[in-house]
Parts: C-alpha cells; structure tokens; sequence
C-alpha cells in the first residue's frame, strides 16, 4: 500500500498579501498545507490574520531576517506575487540560496520569462512565471472567439472541415435531436461532432437535443461545406466586432492578440495613453474618451458592436460601464431576438464578481483567481 504525501507536510512560502497572495494563502491553508507569509503592510497582516489559519510574518520581502524569521531553509515551495516584478525576480535566486527547490513568481511584463526573452526562466531559477494580466487577456480573448462563432478549422490534411457557429432559434437545427436531423437532411454527409451549452460541453448522442444559443460543431468534408453552411443558414461571416474599454495591460493586449482577424474600437480615458496605443496597436482603431459616458460610447459606435470588453483598472467602472452597455445594446436589439451580444468585465474584487454578472456583464473574470488557479494546479501536480 502506498500513503500518499500530506498536504501538511508541505511548507509553502508566501511574499505578498495582496490579491493573488491572500487568495492563494487562503485556499492553501484550508487545503492543509504550512503557509507562511512575509507582508510589509500591517493592515493586510491583521486581515489575514482574522480570515485565514497562517503564520503571518510583518516585514519586507527583501528582508534576510524575515526570511530567517520564516525559516525559509525548511520550505519547499516560495511563490513571490508582491506588487513589483524586480522584487519576485530576485526573490527567486535568494529562495535558491535557501535551498527551497520550487519557485513561483509573479511578473507583469513580457519581457522576462518567455523563451525568447534576454532572462528566461532557466536564467531567473523559476519553476514557473505568471503573468496575470496575460492570462486575463487570454481568456477574454478565447472567449470573443467562441462568441464569434462560425470558426472553421481544417483536419485531416484539409480533407475535412469543422464549423463551429451559434445556433439561434430561427435555425433548422434547433429543438431537433440528432437522429432527426440525420433523417430530414441527408443529401450529403455531415456530422455534429460535439456542442457547448453554457460552461458544459457535450458529446451528443443521437437523442440529444439541439437548443437555441447552443455552440455547435459540425463536420464534413471540405467539398459539401458550402452545402453544409447553407443548409444550416450560416454565411461567410462578417469580421466580429469588439470594444474595449481601457487601455491598460489587459485591454491593450486583448486587442494585440485579436489583431487584425476582429475588428477592435479601444477607447482610452488618458489622452497620452489613448496616443501611445494609436501607434502601437496597428489594427486597432483608438479613441481616447470617456467610456462611462453613455454619448460617448454611442458616438464610438457601441450599437454596431458584437462583444463590449471593460478592462480598466477601477472595478466600478467596469460593473457600471457594463450595465451601460448592456442596456444599450439591448435597444438596438429589441427587434432581433436572435442578436447575441456580450459584455465582458474585469473584476479585481473577489467580492464584486457576482455583482458585476447579476447588474450587466454577460461574463466577469477576476485576474488574481485566474493567476491563484494556475498556481495552484502547479502545486498540487509538484
């Protein structure tokens, strides 16, 4: 019989109690694992110490003696997500002097860690980098990208073709079951393959049934496409249209990854900012406003827009940008009930996520969750 390892056996260095180091440190400790945390800010060391069953140390993560006082030698596994990148860098050779063999850090920029940068990983001694206002943008954008719908990917060296679109109830497919479908349409061979159905994906059998706002993935062969297309009502779609509200980290790189496959409106409140992305976003048209301004947002052509992105830094913005949008939309909409518009929001609140999905955003993403989470499947596969 093999035991296996106890969480409790593990001892987990934490540097920073902010948003990622709290969270972490919170479901680590529940988790069972010996969390300890070093944390210059006093107010954030008596939260924590009210929230959370950790040994909480008051002092600077650059600090020898905290790391001393932490008995840093006995840990083996440090993540370094304070608010500065040099700082979580360095963390990682002075946790290597130490002796801890696994080292997390957190680093904003995209010019460390990545394999083409002057100091990789293997350079900086880190087990793994995140990035995450890159993971934020990621999802966002993997999220327009099934939102658009109608994505065609080639297998089998191009001999066939998958589609995948968003099934509306004017559709021929919708409220029918597979087999039904086989049987009423059967002039060539096609196949729905699998489907999306909210966070749930399926894998239909033949009495599955077809819904509206459903995300279909239909095969066939890249001859009978056209056909296929035709028959289920899809044309050759227009390019997605997307705004983004704030040009920050998150909003500027949702726009550089969508590039010029989406057609993007930015707009920015700083007018320097708002000018500096001008030039740098080459398929990006920037607008430098207002976004919380409902004239604003309508004038920069909201109504024309597929997915609306709030990416400031301010969760209240955000939320309220949202709800604006949303209502917006939704009176260009009145007449086409088969119109599926989104709206994102970046929330840096824990505690606002369920307020901004209730109040206007179609969807809500929290930046520390996403980074805490791949931390932590880091962990547990260690």
């Amino acid at each position: 019989m093999i035991l296996k390892k106890s969480n409790s056996l593990q001892k987990i260095l934490i540097l920073g109690l902010g948003g990622v180091g709290y969270y972490l440190a919170k479901r680590l400790a529940h988790d069972d694992y010996a969390v300890t945390a070093i944390e210059p800010n006093r107010s954030l060391i008596r939260y924590a110490d009210q929230h959370m069953d950790a040994r909480l140390i008051h002092g600077s993560a650059m600090s020898i003696e905290r790391w001393k006082e932490a008995e840093a030698g006995k840990a083996d596994i440090l993540i370094a997500v304070t608010n500065h990148d040099a700082i979580n860098m360095l963390s990682a050779l002075i946790a290597d002097r130490f002796g801890i063999p696994l080292k997390v850090a957190r680093v904003r920029s995209l010019e460390y860690g990545t394999k083409d940068s002057v100091l990789g990983m293997t350079e900086l001694n880190i087990d793994l980098i995140i990035h995450p206002e890159e993971l934020a943008a990621q999802e966002i954008v993997r999220l327009i990208e099934r939102t658009a719908g109608n994505e065609i990917i080639d297998i089998a060296h191009g001999q066939m073709q998958v589609i995948a679109t968003r099934i509306h109830n004017s559709s021929p497919l919708a409220h029918r079951n597979l087999k039904d479908i086989s049987r009423i349409h059967n002039d060539f061979p096609f196949r729905v393959v699998a489907l999306a159905r909210g966070i749930t994906t399926i894998l239909p059998g033949g009495d599955h049934e077809i819904l509206p706002q459903d995300q279909v993935f239909l095969m066939a062969s890249k001859s009978d496409l056209p056909r296929l297309m035709n028959l289920i009502g899809v044309k050759q779609q227009r390019r997605h249209r997307v705004m983004i509200l704030g040009g920050g980290l998150v909003g500027s790189r949702v726009a550089e990854l969508l590039g010029k496959d989406v057609q993007v409106k930015l707009i920015e409140k700083d007018k320097q900012r708002a000018e500096e992305l001008s030039f740098s976003l080459k398929h990006t048209e920037v607008l430098h406003g207002d976004g919380s301004d409902a004239t604003v947002l309508e004038q920069a052509g909201l109504s024309e827009m597929d997915t609306f992105v709030s990416a400031t830094g301010e969760n209240e913005t955000n939320i309220m940008s949202s709800l604006l949008a949303k209502h917006l939309m939704s009176i260009e909409d009145d007449e086409d009930k088969d119109t599926q518009r989104k709206t994102i929001s970046l929330c840096n609140k824990e505690e606002y996520i369920v307020l901004a999905a209730t109040s206007g955003s179609d969807i809500a993403l929290n930046k520390k969750i996403l980074a805490g989470t791949e931390i932590l499947k880091f962990i547990r596969r260690g």
